[in-house]
């Protein structure tokens, strides 16, 4: 079955080139689009879709709400934020809302094309060390909820997941990760797994999030104890 892609931007030209390229895939078809957020909720109403590639910068709604609105409701599509090359704070945002990952507009096609495809599967959708310097970056720009480093949310874990935790929140891979602790990749990815059930969380990137909100990971890739 055709993973199916929804396409929200403001910009027509754009969703016409990322259109054109998701055509020649047999196994992706686009499915709908939209101008801007109001209209991708609405359009999400009667229309099946898997993953949703969304821009921030909209007018009426923006891509952060939009995408907030649609990760709450049950069974939501997933949702790739796209951002500029500047990699502006919405980006962040937009993984807080519950975007599974960002890419750059200006990305190769086939690093899109594998992007899609990993957020469909379930998979991490950024790379580590992109991951890192965007948290890196934004960090700093996180409300301050007065939160401790040893959150509550945190003491449901093993040493081992808390361990595992620590080194996916500093953009490690599931391999980098089997690699410094000699595990296997496969119980590595159990441990991300119990990791995500445990804490309420729906992907690695939302982990990511949790530990530099808590403390657990500061910005600069060090943990904190």
């Amino acid at each position: 079955m055709s993973i199916r892609v929804m396409l929200v931007d403001d910009q027509v030209l754009l969703r016409t080139g990322f259109r054109m390229v998701l055509a020649a895939q047999p196994d992706m078809e686009v499915v709908a689009e939209a101008g801007d957020g109001v209209e991708a909720l609405e359009v999400l109403r009667s229309t099946a879709v898997d993953v949703v590639l969304m821009d921030v910068r909209m007018p009426k709604l923006d891509g952060v709400e939009t995408t907030r609105r649609i990760c709450s409701q049950p069974d939501a599509p997933k949702v790739l934020i796209l951002t500029t090359f500047d990699l502006d704070e919405y980006a962040f945002s937009g993984l807080k809302a519950g975007a599974s990952g960002f890419m750059l507009k200006d990305v190769p096609p086939a690093e899109l094309l594998g992007a899609i495809r990993s957020v469909h599967s379930g998979d991490a959708v950024v790379a580590p060390s992109t991951t890192r310097r965007l948290l890196d970056r934004f960090s700093p720009m996180l409300p301050s909820s007065g939160r401790e480093p040893e959150h509550k949310e945190l003491g449901r874990l093993t040493d081992r997941e808390r361990e595992v935790m620590m080194l996916v929140a500093q953009g490690l891979s599931n391999g980098e990760i089997a690699a410094r602790l000699v595990l296997s990749e496969a119980t590595v990815k159990t441990h991300v797994g119990r990791i995500l059930t445990k804490l309420g969380l729906r992907d690695r990137v939302q982990v990511v999030v949790l530990a530099y909100e808590t403390g657990l990971v500061r910005a600069g890739g060090g943990a904190t104890g």
